[in-house]
């Protein structure tokens, strides 16, 4: 029997059909997971100019410091994209808000914040029917845990000086301060006329002092003799020294493997108990105890964050590590084990890290994770949120950071540090002068007050040791600042 040609004809008419059918089906199925699945991915993408466009042309929610100084804001402007963003205060908090710019992106607290400032992170309920008819936009804003007083008062400590100061709150590690010298004004880089901000960015670019990159959280430095915490800790913690304990009077210290030694500061002779070598800040007892940990100096010094990658903070982009003497190294590198012991050799922490080393300290032993934001409020100025402290590391324990504590005091009223001393306020602290391979060294302070029920930690340095350059300590140079920002935190002016 004969098959109607037709018959044949409509096979591949059929498959052809179905082909057309699956491909659309396909189509359908991938622009359904474009939209949907890869929205969210598309729309954080830095090349989507659509969106970049689109944020520009909306009005973002401020940024306050927790005493309601407005420090970054939407203003508006006279061209296509509607708002200008705005920093009243310009260089005084630019390493912290960072800008909003159309040609460089977004950076800083701006960026970190990007959703709470557009208002993408509050959704619109049935009772709010008022504000999806409005045409305002949702914005929020974010309230930072900055004190004014004192972002200004480290400003002006560090006039002329290269440098930064960092201040936590020492119970929920909230970012009090944080400001470096030099600094540059955001507002250059956020203009909406592209050239005139590429004028600027180069020019901040190539000068080399890097005023775009906060030292105070970005950069690595070599901490001196501020580092006798960690290593007294350490010590105390894995029971190679206590605070009675004695070491004999040196001027120098023979160093292992080498010909070399250790000397003190000025080539002094110090020693007895580590409590009387860590107020007058002996080398010679800090680095002997570095010798006597051995192996455990690396392990114990992760417990304070050093070899440990690093919190993750609120703040783009992130902390640098801090390092310190590596595992396994102390048969072959044991001079490096004693340099660290004092804050040199291999040991490099940012003024962040060294801020945090003294808030676990003074928090019993609880290092918290830096924390830039306190409250997010909706733009009726209602708080929506708040920030919830967060415990990094367990440093130490209570009773051995009380023992430091001790001798911090004891550093700041009898020893190197009485330059920080507040009247009526109890400060503990320990300096640090780092020396370096060419020029005037580091001028260090870090601690916290009022040392019996503790507000506030500190760190500062001055680079290069400003304007005493080779003739700088820590003590000279850096505690006095630490006393003024204090100062202004606690008793509400100068000391």
């Amino acid at each position: 029997m004969n098959t109607p040609a037709h018959a044949d004809s409509a096979i591949p008419i059929r498959r052809v059909g179905v082909g057309i059918i699956v491909l659309m089906g396909l189509l359908i199925a991938q622009l359904t997971y474009i939209q949907l699945g890869q929205a969210e991915r598309l729309n954080a993408n830095p090349g989507n100019i659509r969106i970049v466009l689109n944020d520009f042309a909306r009005s973002r929610g401020e940024i306050l410091t927790a005493d309601g100084e407005i420090i970054a804001r939407s203003v508006p402007s006279d061209d296509e994209y509607k708002f200008q963003r705005e920093y009243p205060d310009g260089a005084l908090y630019a390493h912290i808000t960072g800008y909003q710019s159309l040609r460089y992106g977004t950076t800083g607290i701006e960026r970190t914040y990007d959703d709470v400032l557009l208002g993408k992170r509050f959704t619109i309920g049935f009772d709010d029917i008022d504000d999806l008819l409005s045409d305002d936009d949702p914005q929020g804003n974010v309230v930072l845990a900055l004190q004014s007083t004192a972002q200004i008062a480290a400003r002006d400590q560090l006039a002329g000086k290269r440098g930064s100061v960092v201040v936590l709150d020492v119970r929920t590690g909230g970012v009090v301060a944080m400001y470096s010298n030099p600094t540059f004004d955001p507002n250059t880089i956020a203009l909406h006329d592209p050239n005139a901000a590429e004028e600027f960015f180069d020019a901040y670019v190539a000068d080399p002092a890097n005023p775009m990159r906060s030292r105070a959280y970005r950069e690595r430095f070599s901490p001196g003799s501020t580092f006798k915490i960690v290593t007294a800790g350490v010590g105390i913690d894995a029971g190679v020294t206590r605070p009675d304990q004695r070491y004999p009077e040196l001027e120098e210290l023979p160093l292992p493997l080498t010909d070399r030694t250790l000397s003190n500061f000025g080539g002094s002779e110090c020693g007895g108990s580590l409590a009387a070598s860590f107020r007058d800040s002996c080398n010679t007892t800090f680095g002997q105890i570095g010798l006597d940990l051995e192996e455990q100096f690396p392990v114990g010094v992760e417990n304070w964050g050093i070899n440990e990658g690093t919190p993750a903070i609120d703040l783009s982009p992130g902390m640098v590590e801090s390092l310190g003497p590596e595992r396994g190294s102390f048969k072959t590198e044991a001079p490096l084990f004693a340099q660290a012991g004092i804050g040199q050799g291999p040991v490099t922490l940012s003024p962040m890290a060294l801020a945090m080393i003294s808030q676990c300290v003074a928090n019993a032993g609880r290092m918290m994770v830096p924390q830039f934001m306190a409250a997010i409020e909706d733009r009726d100025g209602s708080t929506v949120e708040t920030a919830s402290p967060r415990v990094w590391r367990q440093c130490t324990n209570a009773a051995t950071a009380s023992a430091i504590t001790t001798m911090m005091i004891d550093a700041v009223a009898n020893g190197t540090g009485t330059r920080a001393q507040i009247p009526g306020i109890t400060v503990a602290g320990k300096t640090g002068t780092a020396q370096q391979p060419e020029g005037p060294p580091h001028a260090w302070f870090t601690g916290f007050a009022p040392a019996q029920d503790p507000r506030y930690a500190i760190a500062v340095i001055v680079e290069r040791g400003g304007d005493l350059g080779d003739d700088a300590t820590g003590g000279r140079v850096a505690a006095p600042i630490a006393r003024e920002v204090l100062a202004a935190l606690l008793s509400g002016g100068p000391a």
